[in-house]
């Protein structure tokens, strides 16, 4: 009996083929195989009707035509198909077009957190149908994306006519937020202050204090993964110069002496183990990796079948791993085993679907691991986390002095650690400040007195880290979705890091000022976690797919957008010397200098290559480009760009947007990611050769860099990898 098991990855195929051993054969889809068509009203490639939607799917690509038909050859093959693509919400959708593409009557749905033994067996022995609910929601948010980004980028976006390439439902509520920040920034005012401090013999600073509060001894610090770092200690604000200098003269002609000493044992919990963005936030403020990079590396580590899946919300951890780690805490570290398992709340809105993110196996130290430097690293912070999870809580001794100086009061806090507990693993602390033992009504030497003069600080642009974790608080998006929107922004050029700090651009800015005013509901934050909210209802079968988006459309989204157009129509949003209205005013009433100084474009002969139309060449200063312009169609919802290539003497599409060549591939898998390596032509010293290297785009800049076959006498060859000596590879 032959059987097949479907998944997304080919870097698993591996390691599940290892697992499940002879009469199994394990396929890979490569991720998605079909998407929506790009046909129909503004190529959406589905229709909405009264309270029903129609799609139209088609493959990818000429890789995905190739893989399906790949596919379809092993079905034959086999005796019973297991689909094991992705456990969430998009792996679901991912199994229910590969049924319908395969035309598979009972596929078995199998899903499992971690590439185990244990796991991948326990889950091919009870298997399930497809979840329609889940598919529905899958289906759902294809759909919205779509239309919002399709519909609002033609009718909206283009218009603006500043150079902004779309919109997005998830990716302007994002920008958004940068925004608001941003002005927040720029309306702000610095102004002076002065910080006053006392320093005594004894070994103690304090800080002016205007008013006391009675509760800071108990304050305990909260995990933050996302943190930057404290500031240091600072007194009450003194706003003036004069103040700041009568504060100093009381301290220095008075005598002090302690008022009260304050000491409490406080106890600090174990933070939860990770979910997506808080492994985001923490791989970036300790790390340095941004959120896309977190995610490629996790994956690796998931597919190797070192840790659990990495797309969750879910803090729940498995009773084995937990039992695991208690097992491991006693033989290792049994001080710091808890008389109960910790259990972690939930995150507001967590699908609780399947784990937090974990190591397989609690045994397997980072210092064992075979792995990359990268890999290394994130494995240790999520090896660290889950154990630190299972551990005691940390016992602080905070104290708290209060002095004074005839009547002005001054305040020292100390924080001691008693018992490190989950510290060993985690430390979120910071650095223990010891206060001397002193008495109350004890008189003080004093040191030294002074003030330091400071300015007040714009709040701070948002890293990385910190933007995922606000858009998580605002309910932007779901742990899927994190990386990928922060990526487009970037790429968008919507969006630049400056100094480690996302800050938009003046045409992030200009497109969020346009959108606040002809789109304002699509941006809020809230209004996008409302739709994430009715995805997740789909999701759990309390609302039908089709008819929430047929409602949203004809109820919100279709007349925001005649509104949208009529106020751009009559160029109603224009106030003052604002961005959009600059933006949106007719050529023939902009003024002759900014007409002179923008670009002509000049028809071509060139044909575009999507729509057949005449291409316009636009001149272009860009040190990128090889030439002095790039050509770009003026069809009306096309917006296709070609570029100059002076070693081919011809115009060329953006390598990414090239549709491959079916009989370029071969059978050959790539040796680092699995995927098949395709042929690349190219021209050296006069003659043409060939290489192999990895069909992946996308991996072919970072994992697949170092995979390159060059023709030899005996096949093909690599510095790295050795010799293939398959001579049917050239064609």
């Amino acid at each position: 009996m032959v059987n097949l098991l479907l998944i997304e990855s080919p870097g698993k195929s591996k390691k599940l083929s290892q697992i499940l051993g002879p009469g199994w054969i394990v396929k890979a889809s490569m991720g998605h195989v079909r998407e929506l068509a790009n046909d129909g009203e503004d190529a959406l490639g589905f229709d909405l009707l009264d309270q029903r939607i129609e799609c139209r799917y088609t493959p990818r690509d000429a890789r995905g035509k190739k893989v399906l038909s790949d596919l379809r050859q092993a079905v034959k093959q086999a005796d019973a198909v297991y689909i094991a693509t992705d456990p969430d919400r998009e792996g679901e959708t991912i199994g229910w077009h590969l049924q319908q593409e395969l035309r598979l009557k009972n596929p078995r749905r199998v899903v499992y957190s971690e590439i185990t033994p244990q796991a991948v067996r326990a889950a091919i022995a009870h298997p399930r149908t497809l979840d329609q609910s889940l598919i529905a929601a899958g289906r759902a948010r294809d759909c919205l994306d779509k239309l919002v980004g399709y519909k609002g980028s033609k009718h909206v976006v283009w218009r603006l006519n500043i150079g902004a390439k779309s919109m997005g439902r998830v990716q302007s509520a994002t920008l958004h937020l940068l925004c608001i920040r941003e002005r927040e920034i720029q309306a702000f005012k610095s102004q002076d202050y002065w910080s006053v401090w006392v320093e005594y013999g004894e070994g103690f600073k304090a800080f002016y204090r205007a008013k006391l509060n009675a509760n800071s001894a108990a304050m305990v610090e909260q995990p933050d993964d996302a943190a930057e770092g404290k500031e240091s200690q600072e007194s009450d604000k003194v706003t003036s110069q004069a103040e700041a200098d009568r504060l100093v003269a009381i301290a220095r002609s008075h005598p002090h002496q302690v008022v009260t000493v304050e000491g409490k044992v406080a106890h600090q919990s174990p933070p939860a183990p990770f979910i997506t963005s808080s492994l985001q936030q923490a791989a970036g403020a300790k790390l340095r990796f941004s959120p896309d990079k977190t995610m490629k590396v996790a994956q690796a580590l998931y597919e190797a079948g070192h840790i659990t899946y990495m797309r969750t919300d879910s803090v729940m951890l498995a009773e084995p791993f937990c039992v695991a780690v208690r097992q491991y805490l006693e033989q290792h570290d049994p001080t710091n085993v808890p008389s109960k398992t910790t259990r972690h709340r939930a995150v507001k809105g967590a699908q609780e679907a399947h784990e937090a993110i974990r190591p397989t196996d609690v045994n397997q130290l980072p210092t064992q691991l075979q792995a990359s430097a990268d890999e290394t690293k994130l494995y240790e912070l999520i090896w660290n986390r889950a154990v630190a999870s299972q551990c005691c809580p940390v016992r602080l001794r905070k104290t708290r002095v209060v002095t004074k100086s005839g009547s002005v009061q001054w305040e020292a806090t100390g924080q001691v650690v008693e018992f490190p507990g989950y510290t060993r693993y985690w430390n979120n602390l910071s650095a223990d400040t010891q206060l001397p033992m002193l008495q109350q009504g004890q008189p003080l030497t004093l040191k030294q007195a002074d003030s330091e003069k400071k300015q007040t600080q714009p709040p701070p642009r948002y890293t990385e880290p910190k933007l995922v974790q606000l858009m998580e608080r605002k309910g932007i998006g779901r742990p899927s979705t994190y990386a990928p929107t922060i990526k487009t922004l970037k790429e968008r050029e919507y969006v630049q890091v400056e100094k480690g700090k996302l800050q938009p651009t003046s045409l992030g800015m200009a497109l969020d000022e346009a959108l606040e005013k002809l789109l304002p509901e699509l941006i809020q934050p809230e209004f996008t976690a409302q739709m994430e909210s009715a995805l997740d209802a789909i999701a759990q079968g309390k609302q039908d797919w089709q008819g929430y988006l047929t409602d949203w459309h004809r109820t919100y989204f279709a007349p925001a957008l005649e509104k949208a157009g009529q106020l751009l129509k009559s160029n109603a949003i224009q106030s003052g010397n604002s961005t959009v209205a600059r933006c949106t005013k007719p050529a023939a009433a902009r003024s002759p200098s900014s007409t002179q100084s923008k670009p002509q474009a000049t028809v071509t002969k060139t044909a575009c290559p999507k729509c057949g139309e005449a291409m316009s060449k636009v001149p272009s200063k860009s040190k990128k480009l090889k030439a002095n312009h790039f050509l770009k169609c003026g069809a009306a919802g096309c917006g296709a760009v070609m570029f100059w290539n002076p070693q081919g003497k011809r115009y060329e599409v953006p390598y990414a947007q090239r549709i491959p060549d079916p009989e370029a591939f071969t059978d050959v898998p790539c040796p680092v990611c699995g995927a098949l390596l395709e042929r690349y032509r190219y021209t050296k010293e006069g003659k043409e050769k060939v290489m192999l290297r990895c069909s992946l785009l996308e991996h072919r800049r970072e994992k697949c860099k170092e995979v390159a076959f060059f023709e030899g006498r005996e096949g093909f060859w690599s510095p790295k990898f050795g010799t293939l000596k398959i001579e049917s590879l050239v064609k």
